[in-house]
């Protein structure tokens, strides 16, 4: 991680950053983790595959298990300070780079659905043989936790949802028909100064530090590399699934312990700079939308950042991880 946090700091030192900036493999390779790698191993949809996951041992194990879901342009290594305050709270930590993303495969023809990513990931813990975990899941990762709640709800011991999208539907909300061919070639032209601009935006309620930038460095090497065409497309065949399967409508179907952890200022809604203006200022209201989905999901708890985005998690790191443990520590 050491080697991965150096490269940041100087590709914003040096005069040229741009073209200093480091380049990684398509899965990932030169960019270091904060804790090992594990490999799982599989099979799906006929071809072989692989999962790159965390799995942490606290010192103190208090016998629970959580399952860290991360977002689209997130990986399992963003969740760092997530996994020490937690194993550091007596839990197993088990965080997965889905099939597609980060340090794991990237088919060049495969059917993603939220219920495949599903089915992948309950198949990796069964290999781990976890039952009833605590599952986190973030922007998509929260899309992600919350079908995987829907499929396996006896499986699931809580479901916390971190500024989860799909809590609307933009298609029918006025975002317009986009092809997979249209986002592959918008996914192709992605820089750091692009991810820079849109995380300050959107992530951090218009607050950028410094301290923001290896997770910078990690999309845009990722994106830099020899294998960007095919992370490009998976990418691209990711935004067509996003915009298809919104789990707003199944809100109302999720049937185990749900706590909604929601940053007010997060404006996220993707597609949305392509919508018509009159469209675009009514998407992505978090604090519309954090509320209508505690209502719609049976029992839930809303807890609210009002000063953060759409990544609590990251701008107040500390106070996210007390407010979290304390939500996690009675169901």
């Amino acid at each position: 991680m050491l080697r991965s946090v150096l490269a940041a700091l100087l590709a914003l030192m040096l005069p040229g950053a741009a073209l200093a900036a480091p380049a990684y493999g398509p899965e990932l390779e030169g960019f270091d983790y904060p804790f090992p790698v594990e490999r799982y191993a599989f099979t799906s949809q006929r071809q072989p595959l692989q999962m790159a996951y965390l799995d942490v041992a606290p010192e103190m194990p208090n016998g629970r298990t959580v399952v860290l879901l991360h977002g689209k342009n997130f990986c399992a290594a963003t969740w760092e300070s997530q996994i020490r305050a937690l194993t550091g709270a007596g839990y197993r930590v088990i965080a997965p780079d889905q099939v597609g993303f980060c340090k794991s495969s990237k088919p060049a023809a495969y059917q993603f659905t939220f219920r495949q990513l599903a089915e992948n990931t309950r198949a990796l813990l069964d290999k781990l043989g976890i039952a009833r975990p605590i599952l986190v899941g973030h922007s998509t990762g929260g899309m992600l936790a919350a079908h995987y709640a829907l499929l396996y709800p006896k499986d699931v011991a809580q479901l916390v949802l971190v500024n989860p999208i799909g809590l609307e539907d933009w298609s029918a909300k006025g975002v317009p028909p986009t092809s997979v061919e249209q986002w592959y070639q918008r996914e192709l032209k992605v820089s750091a100064e692009s991810i820079r601009a849109y995380e300050t935006a959107t992530y951090y309620a218009g607050q950028w530090e410094p301290r923001y930038e290896p997770w910078v460095t990690m999309l845009a090497g990722l994106n830099a590399g020899a294998g960007k065409e095919a992370v490009a497309w998976d990418s691209a065949l990711l935004y067509d699934m996003i915009l298809t399967q919104p789990v707003v409508y199944r809100l109302p179907q999720i049937a185990v312990p749900t706590l909604l952890m929601i940053g007010q200022k997060d404006n996220t809604a993707i597609g949305k700079d392509l919508a018509p203006p009159e469209v675009r200022a009514s998407l992505g209201n978090y604090p519309e939308l954090g509320k209508a989905a505690a209502k719609a999901i049976p029992g839930a708890k809303l807890m609210e950042f009002p000063a953060l985005g759409h990544a609590p998690q990251m701008s107040d790191p500390e106070g996210f991880n007390r407010a979290l443990i304390a939500g996690i520590s009675v169901p």
